[in-house]
């Protein structure tokens, strides 16, 4: 039996869920049934790690780029075009929102059989201008109609896909962004969290809260610093850190100077052993405006640590709000310091919180897991497509 051709194709190889679940999938999928190849931009923190990965076929794509510049999204478009022609992928796989949209055109473009689509996230939100927003949104249920299936990470990302008419029922598959679970429970429980806080100088009497993340607008971390500065007028016994960078970090920087924050928030930079600093903090926060389900959440709850955030996208399914954490209603800052506040002042609440966030997360985000639901699907499409 041959082997199956199959393409993963993602924008930028940057530090995120979309970017490390991708690499894992690609370096995990059993090269005894496939093919595999990876197609990408240049320029993200992860093409290193990219160019490490074994019996895998990498393609660079140096146009395709997360800003849109129409000559340079044409470009990518043909040189996409070209590779499927000239490899013959059976599926092509694509994640993220330009490499979703050209991918998937160039797939169709190419005559490639079967076309997925992750969705980690919509590319559209409500801060967009409307008229960009229903742009993203017209094209995405046009780019649907040729998709063969959608793969969601939160089951809200499926309900907005239909109530908006990007694809149907039957072509949505839920497939949780995954984890590994037990690396992440056994990282945990081998990190001294003394040494660790004598590291940052951080004494052990003092609290940290931790937010990790791209530096950009969906994060939205100038909102991170803004609570810093309300919660520490307040909880003076502690410390924040912002695991991440990126295009906002001078932004960041100044808004830290202004609040007079230089003793009590850290820029941590990118950091890729993410249990290491879930299980240094005493809460995880997130102050996204929009996601699809966030990593870094489900690995601080697997770490047992209260997640603090907003009510966006999938995140309401992985914190029950008031037993794990708080899910706060979106852009309420004010309301999210006094939650916060509340759980830095009252160890016996945070200690509850602790042991309902580790039974919170189930084999549905094993990382292992996502791997094999994949693979099932990739299997069932082309036995469909080739009875």
């Amino acid at each position: 039996m041959s082997k199956i051709k199959v393409a993963h194709v993602i924008t930028l190889l940057e530090l995120g869920g979309a970017q490390g679940n991708t690499l894992f999938t690609v370096t995990r999928l059993d090269k005894n049934q496939f093919n595999v190849s990876l197609i990408c931009g240049t320029g993200g923190i992860l093409d290193a790690e990219a160019k490490k990965i074994p019996n895998i076929t990498l393609h660079w794509v140096p146009n395709l780029i997360r800003s849109i510049r129409p000559w340079k999204d044409f470009a990518a478009l043909i040189q996409l075009v070209k590779i499927f022609k000239q490899e013959q992928y059976q599926i092509v796989h694509t994640h993220s929102s330009k490499a979703g949209i050209l991918g998937r055109i160039a797939a169709r473009i190419a005559g490639v059989p079967i076309l997925i689509h992750s969705i980690h996230g919509f590319g559209f939100n409500p801060y967009q201008k409307l008229i960009v927003r229903w742009l993203f949104i017209a094209l995405e249920g046009w780019i649907a109609k040729f998709t063969s299936i959608l793969i969601a990470v939160s089951q809200q990302n499926i309900e907005m896909g239909l109530h908006l008419n990007i694809g149907t029922r039957s072509q949505y598959c839920l497939i949780r962004s995954g984890v590994d679970i037990q690396k992440i429970r056994e990282t945990a429980l081998q990190i001294n969290i003394h040494e660790l806080k004598k590291e940052l100088q951080i004494s052990d009497d003092e609290l940290i809260v931790l937010t990790m993340g791209p530096f950009k607008i969906q994060k939205d971390p100038l909102a991170f610093v803004r609570l810093a500065s309300k919660v520490s007028k307040v909880v003076p016994n502690v410390k924040f850190l912002m695991a991440g960078d990126g295009e906002l970090r001078p932004q960041i920087e100044r808004l830290i100077q202004e609040l007079n924050l230089k003793n009590t928030l850290q820029l941590l930079g990118w950091k890729k052993d993410a249990a290491k600093w879930m299980a240094l903090c005493d809460v995880f926060v997130l102050t996204s405006l929009w996601e699809g389900l966030p990593r870094s959440g489900v690995e601080a709850l697997i770490c047992g640590k209260p997640f603090v955030a907003f009510s966006v996208d999938g995140i309401p399914e992985i914190i029950h709000n008031g037993k794990n954490g708080f899910c706060l209603p979106p852009g309420q800052l004010d309301l999210m310091a006094e939650k916060l506040i509340e759980l830095l002042q009252n160890k016996s609440l945070r200690n509850t919180f602790n042991q309902n966030a580790k039974q919170t997360i189930n084999d549905s985000f094993d990382i292992h897991k996502m791997v094999t639901q994949q693979e099932e699907l990739y299997l069932q499409l082309t036995h469909s497509s080739n009875p």
